[in-house]
C-alpha cells in the first residue's frame, strides 16, 4: 500500500466516526421539546458543530485521496465537502429562522423546528449510507 494511503484512511475512518457521533448524538435530542430558547439552542448548536466538523473530515478526506492517486473518492469525499456546507447554511439558516418565531410564541414553529430536526438526521443517515456504500463498492 503506497504511504500516501495511510492519511486517506485516517481521514475516512475520521468522517465516518464524525458523520456516525453525530447521528446517533442527534437522535437522543428528538425527546427535547424544542419549545424553549435553550432547547432550539442547543439543537441548532449541535448541527451547526456537525456541520463544521463535517466540512473539515470530508475536505481533508478529499485532498489525502487527491495526493494518493484516488480520484473517485476524492470528488467524492469534495461533493460531502460541498453538501455540508449548503446543508450547514440551509439548516441552520432554517432553525434560526424558527427558533425566532418560537422565542416570538408562534406554536406553529415548534413542529417545524422538529421537522427540521428530523430531516437533518435523515440527510446525516443518507450521507453515511452512501459513504460506505461507496467505499465498500469502489474499492472492490
Amino acid at each position: 500500500m503506497p504511504l500516501a494511503m495511510f492519511p486517506a484512511l485516517f481521514f475516512t475512518v475520521a468522517l465516518l466516526v464524525t458523520t456516525a457521533y453525530f447521528l446517533m448524538g442527534s437522535v437522543p435530542l428528538l425527546v427535547l421539546k424544542h419549545d424553549t430558547p435553550l432547547d432550539s439552542r442547543f439543537v441548532r448548536g449541535f448541527f451547526n458543530t456537525y456541520y463544521l466538523a463535517a466540512m473539515v473530515t470530508a475536505g481533508a478526506t478529499s485532498v489525502s485521496y487527491a495526493f494518493a492517486g484516488r480520484a473517485a473518492f476524492a470528488i467524492g469525499a469534495a461533493g460531502l465537502t460541498v453538501l455540508a456546507v449548503v446543508f450547514r447554511r440551509l439548516v441552520i439558516g432554517k432553525m434560526d429562522q424558527l427558533r425566532a418565531q418560537i422565542q416570538a410564541d408562534d406554536l406553529g414553529a415548534i413542529p417545524g423546528f422538529r421537522r427540521t430536526h428530523l430531516a437533518a438526521i435523515f440527510i446525516n443517515l443518507v450521507q453515511l449510507v452512501v459513504v460506505v456504500w461507496s467505499l465498500s463498492t469502489l474499492s472492490l
